[in-house]
């Protein structure tokens, strides 16, 4: 169950229209591309989350 995690960036990334903005600014980067580069720590987090959650065979 834990496993639906993985589908978060997913969706978060495939929504364009949502992200599709120029404000608001941060450190001169628009939306558009902090936004994006925002999800690379919260992937590996939510990836990290998920290995530690899973069952490992032998």
């Amino acid at each position: 169950m834990i496993r639906w995690l993985l589908i978060l960036p997913f969706i978060g990334l495939m929504i364009v229209p949502l992200y599709n903005m120029r404000e608001p600014l941060l450190f001169g980067f628009p939306f558009f591309y902090w936004y994006q580069l925002a999800w690379v720590p919260v992937t590996s987090f939510l990836t990290y989350i998920v290995f530690r959650s899973a069952r490992h065979d032998g």
